[in-house]
């Protein structure tokens, strides 16, 4: 009993961890915006923008930390929001599996800019970013 006990705390902690993030949308944060991939692409090609892609699954407990915590920030909204038309698509869903096979999403959470004439990746991002590591990512394609 008291080894299931301990194993209860230490998910606990764990789960809280990574997925303790705020509810609600923030106004200062990254707008994601409701399109499929290739309508983020030619709404990133009129606009002059880069697409961001935040290729996540719904289990992953970085992802939701990241959605609650890094990309709720005002400073990563501020610079997203004028230089990305960003998206999340769920790799397990809908167009996620074929977006996965072709971008080749082996972790996540796994972020992409990508090149809205040709859909080449500018940059991938692996991994849980934090606000200022997340700003550091994408510095060179907001200068």
């Amino acid at each position: 009993m008291k080894n299931l006990s301990l194993v209860a705390v230490v998910l606990f902690i764990f789960t809280t961890s990574f997925v303790g993030a705020p509810t609600g949308e923030n106004e200062s944060g990254v707008h994601f915006r409701d399109l499929s991939f290739s309508e983020a692409i030619k709404a990133a090609e009129k606009e002059g923008k880069i697409v961001f892609l935040d290729a996540y699954a719904s289990w992953c407990g970085p992802c939701k930390w990241m959605e609650g915590h890094t990309f709720q920030s005002e400073k990563v909204g501020t610079v997203f929001n004028e230089h990305f038309v960003s998206i999340k698509i769920d790799m397990e869903k809908g167009e996620g599996p074929k977006l996965a096979q072709k971008y080749q999403v082996r972790a996540y959470p796994t972020m992409f800019l990508i090149n809205p004439k040709n859909g080449s990746v500018n940059k991938r991002i692996l991994g849980m970013q934090r606000e200022q590591a997340m700003l550091d990512a994408v510095k060179e394609f907001t200068e």
